[in-house]
C-alpha cells in the first residue's frame, strides 16, 4: 500500500507475481464438490504503475493496494500504462456468500487499499501473493480461509454502499436491521415481528425494506445462518462438532430442513462439505 511500503522483497516477489500472473489468477479456494467451478469473482490488487478505472464518465486514478473486484479476470474500464503491475485472485462465491450477478449489476467494486476493511483485505492478499510466489504454491489453507472471509465482509459492504434503491435513511435502517440480524442469528426466535419490534418499526415496513433488496426477511436471516454454518462446518477442529449441534447452534430447529435449505443454497449437502473441508485441512486447497 501507498501509505506502509512492504519489505523490499515482498515488493519484489509481488511484482514477480504479478509479471508471471499476467494472464492468469491465484486461486484462493477451490470450489467444494457440486458447485459450478465458474461461480467465481475475481480481485485484483493494484501493486505499482500507473492505473486508473473508468465507470460510465467517472474517471478514478488507482493507488497501490487498492482492489478491483468483478466477475471476469479483467475489470471493465482499467486503464494501465505498461508498468503497471497487478495481481488477480478467483475466489468461489460459495465462500463469500454473494452472488455474481449482484456484483454484475453494480457494473464491479472498488475498494481503497488505505482503509477500512479495504486496508485489511489488501494486506491479507499481499501477504496471500507473496506466500504463492515464495512456496510457488497455492497459498495454505487456514490463510486462504481467512481471506476469503475478509473478500466476503469487503464485498457486501460495497455492495451495500452501491445499492441505489434505497434513500440514505432507508439504507442506514437496513444497515442496523442487519447489524441487528446478525447479533441474533443463534437466537431460534429471531422472527421479523422481533426484528420490526428492535427498530420501532412495523412488520409492513420491515418487509417493504427487504423487497426492494429482492429477498425476504426470512430468506435473509436463514441465508445468514446457512454461511454461519458453512464457516463453521468449514474449520474442523480436535473434537468436530456433529452438523446437527451446528445447525442447532446457529437457529435451525429441524435438521432435515437445515440439510435440504444447505444443499440448495451451496449444492452441497452440511455432511458432504465438512467432510470435504476435513480433507483439505492443513493442503492446498486448489489441488
Amino acid at each position: 500500500m501507498s501509505e506502509t511500503p512492504a519489505p523490499e522483497v515482498a515488493v519484489h516477489q509481488l511484482d514477480q507475481a504479478a509479471r508471471d500472473g499476467g494472464n492468469g489468477c491465484i486461486d484462493i479456494l477451490s470450489p467444494p464438490p457440486g458447485t459450478d467451478p465458474e461461480d467465481c469473482l475475481y480481485v485484483t490488487l493494484h501493486v505499482h504503475g500507473a492505473a486508473s478505472v473508468r465507470r460510465g464518465a467517472a474517471s478514478t486514478v488507482l493507488a497501490p493496494g487498492d482492489l478491483l473486484i468483478g466477475t471476469t479476470p479483467h475489470p471493465a474500464g482499467l486503464l494501465q500504462d505498461s508498468e503497471c503491475r497487478m495481481v488477480r485472485f478467483r475466489v468461489p462465491c460459495f465462500y463469500l456468500g454473494v452472488r455474481q450477478s449482484d456484483v454484475r449489476r453494480a457494473g464491479g467494486l472498488m475498494a481503497r487499499g488505505s482503509e477500512g476493511i479495504g486496508s485489511l483485505a489488501s494486506q491479507f492478499l499481499r501477504t496471500l501473493a507473496t506466500q504463492a510466489r515464495t512456496h510457488r504454491a497455492r497459498p495454505g489453507n487456514h490463510l486462504a480461509r481467512s481471506v476469503s472471509d475478509i473478500v466476503a465482509i469487503l464485498v457486501t459492504e460495497l455492495l451495500d454502499r452501491e445499492n441505489p434503491e434505497h434513500p440514505t435513511g432507508a439504507a442506514e435502517l437496513l444497515s442496523r436491521i442487519r447489524a441487528h440480524i446478525e447479533q441474533n442469528l443463534a437466537d431460534p426466535d429471531l422472527s421479523p415481528e422481533s426484528i420490526a419490534r428492535s427498530q420501532h418499526i412495523s412488520v409492513r415496513y420491515l418487509h417493504k425494506l427487504f423487497q426492494q433488496d429482492g429477498m425476504t426477511v426470512g430468506q435473509w436471516v436463514r441465508r445468514r445462518r446457512l454461511d454461519a454454518c458453512r464457516r463453521e462446518l468449514g474449520r474442523p477442529s480436535r473434537r468436530q462438532a456433529s452438523v446437527s449441534a451446528v445447525a442447532h447452534r446457529w437457529g435451525f430447529v429441524s435438521h432435515s430442513h437445515f440439510s435440504r435449505a444447505f444443499r440448495d443454497a451451496f449444492g452441497v449437502s452440511p455432511r458432504e462439505w465438512q467432510a470435504y473441508a476435513t480433507r483439505t485441512e492443513g493442503h492446498n486447497p486448489a489441488s
